[in-house]
């Protein structure tokens, strides 16, 4: 079976690397040629506006585009919004840097930026696993202004319901979601092939103000930080957080509605969803009622910094304990600095889910940082602290007799890796990298674990380059 899995996520790689290498080929072409076109309407009257972006280079835009549409690093909290390089409607530091590739073509901005890893991972004790597999997603986008404002298209998907073999991949300690009909423990469930198909409209309200609107049968509602796949401080770990359920795995909702008003460096946002997670049949659309709300509260005070919070109630969010239903709370600051050769970005996040009903309370802390330097090379770290319940104790945990799912431990995680840019296809980082993960537990659980469990992880991974910022 192993060797199947491999076979997959390596078939899987080179298809990939080889389609954005064709993709970065063809938009660098169109974006040529359209640049042209501009040049030539710039000689015949038409005005083009220059802009010095974050790396002292200039971006032109586009006809008709108007000004929120700039290649080059947004300017300022209203314009990197209106960018939405992130998942959902959530926000970054404005100076984080994103590789997409863009190109405009038939009155539209195209864009498209995704990434790829194919990994293979060990881990030590009674409850490891290895396994290789695939982690990855994709999103395509457009964006053209529709009246008194801009009007964004965008999809995102991922293949991992075929490289990630058997519903999930192995990672100590980690709770969620089911495969087979049971409990997933020790294990990262797949995202689904759907991540997100939405639809946004941002319309400026005076200079300084911005209405957002936001509708997707399957999103990211106004809840938590800016997914871990997405996350700049997170861009080189393959691998989720141990407190994704506690934090952003909500970034994955169906039938999501979003209101926002951003003032200046401030936003404040609701979203109607449902909210029950998605099923592991992961190839389809599961649908339902909207049943849950939240709302967030961003603030920007600088171009190097984001902070959040952020409240929700969802209905039954879990497909074991459909009579439970979640209080969640999240926070998170943001940190980036553009470097002369390189970029480091650090999160810090904290999210809490209440039981409603149950009285019980859990909590997750995390805190990651990654830095690119001297153009090639990149080192990171995670360190998290997080509640487990006492599925931990079954080793497969059925539909039967969880209604006592209670508070057990809290274990820590702490995660250091290295990286090399190597480069080996124009218009595509190939990245050769790996990460050593140590695990803390209380003692109660070495029988299980064994005594100091350690997971390693090797990957190759590939992301286009891209002409954006």
């Amino acid at each position: 079976m192993r060797k199947t899995a491999g076979t997959r996520a390596y078939s899987f790689i080179l298809v990939s690397v080889f389609a954005l290498a064709v993709a970065n080929v063809s938009l660098a072409q169109s974006s040529g040629h359209q640049h042209g076109s501009e040049h030539e309407q710039h000689s015949t009257g038409s005005q083009q506006q220059e802009s010095q972006t974050s790396h002292g280079t200039t971006a032109q835009h586009a006809p008709g585009m108007g000004h929120e549409q700039d290649h080059g690093a947004p300017k300022d909290f209203i314009r990197s919004i209106i960018h939405h390089s992130t998942s959902g409607t959530s926000a970054e530091p404005v100076s984080t840097p994103v590789s997409m590739l863009m190109a405009d073509k038939w009155g539209w901005r195209w864009m498209f930026h995704g990434e790829a890893f194919l990994n293979a991972i060990q881990q030590s004790g009674p409850r490891g696993g290895d396994k290789v597999f695939s982690t990855n997603w994709f999103m395509p986008m457009a964006q053209k202004q529709a009246g008194p404002g801009t009007l964004t298209l965008r999809a995102m998907f991922s293949l991992e319901p075929a490289t990630v073999t058997n519903r999930r991949y192995p990672e100590l300690f980690q709770e969620g979601e089911t495969a087979y009909g049971s409990g997933i423990v020790d294990g990262q469930h797949p995202h689904d092939f759907f991540m997100e198909l939405a639809a946004l409209y941002d319309m400026r309200i005076g200079e300084d103000s911005l209405l957002s609107l936001y509708a997707a049968p399957v999103g990211d509602p106004a809840m938590g930080p800016t997914a871990y796949p997405h996350r700049i401080s997170a861009s080189e770990n393959p691998t989720a957080p141990l407190g994704h359920h506690l934090q952003d795995s909500t970034h994955i909702a169906y039938n999501v509605f979003t209101l926002g008003l951003t003032h200046k460096n401030v936003r404040i946002e609701t979203s109607g969803f449902h909210g029950r997670e998605p099923d592991e049949y992961r190839w389809d659309l599961d649908g339902g009622g909207v049943d849950s709300w939240s709302t967030r509260l961003t603030i920007n005070p600088a171009r190097n910094w984001s902070a959040q919070y952020s409240f929700a109630r969802l209905n039954s969010p879990e497909s074991l304990h459909p009579d439970e239903d979640v209080q969640r709370m999240t926070a998170s600051v943001m940190y980036n600095r553009p470097l002369q050769n390189g970029n480091w970005a650090t999160s810090l996040i904290w999210g809490r889910n209440r039981i409603l009903g149950h009285h019980q309370i859990f909590n997750g802390y995390l805190l990651e940082s990654t830095l690119k330097f001297a153009n090639r090379n990149y080192i990171w770290g995670r360190v998290e602290n997080a509640d487990r319940t006492s599925e931990l104790l079954r080793e497969h945990s059925g539909t039967e007799g969880d209604s006592d799912e209670h508070f057990l431990a809290r274990v820590q995680a702490y995660t250091a890796g290295y990286a090399r840019e190597l480069n080996l296809i124009p218009g595509v980082s190939t990245t050769l990298g790996g990460q050593v993960t140590l695990y803390g537990k209380p003692d109660f659980l070495t029988p299980i674990y064994g005594e100091r469990p350690v997971g390693v992880l090797a990957y190759i991974r590939i992301r286009p380059f891209g002409n954006g910022h």
